[in-house]
């Protein structure tokens, strides 16, 4: 049986170094959206939207912004072999994980990147 697959909670807006501080208040001071609190050592604003949660990452090296999804799947280890059987590209040296994380990096044929994570992780 194939894994089954559902949007995550997180999007993540990966913003260059020149646009990050505008690209900051339009979300907080021009559209008003709530700010979700920091949680550890990460600093990137999070904002609510919807049901969604919006992370703002600055990206020093990026000439333009970019937009990531979650996947959350029902099953990691059998997501990975159907993804590979499908001809995803796997992206994982896009951005290292935390360790512990069961999660991996894909791109899709449009090469939006996506992090596939585990339900359990979610």
């Amino acid at each position: 049986m194939d894994p089954e697959f559902q949007p995550g909670k997180n999007i993540a807006m990966k913003i260059p170094a020149h646009e990050y501080e505008s690209t900051v208040r339009f979300y907080r001071d021009v559209l008003g959206f709530k700010e979700i609190p920091s949680e550890g050592t990460d600093d990137s604003p999070r904002f609510e939207f919807g049901d969604k949660v919006l992370w703002l990452d600055c990206m020093p090296g990026l000439s333009q912004s970019e937009i990531w999804l979650e996947v959350v799947a029902s099953d990691i280890g059998k997501a990975a072999e159907y993804l590979k059987e499908q001809g995803c590209s796997r992206r994982d040296e896009i951005e290292p994980l935390p360790s512990g994380v069961k999660a991996f990096w894909i791109s899709s044929p449009s090469d939006i990147i996506h992090l596939v994570t585990s339900s359990s992780d979610t």
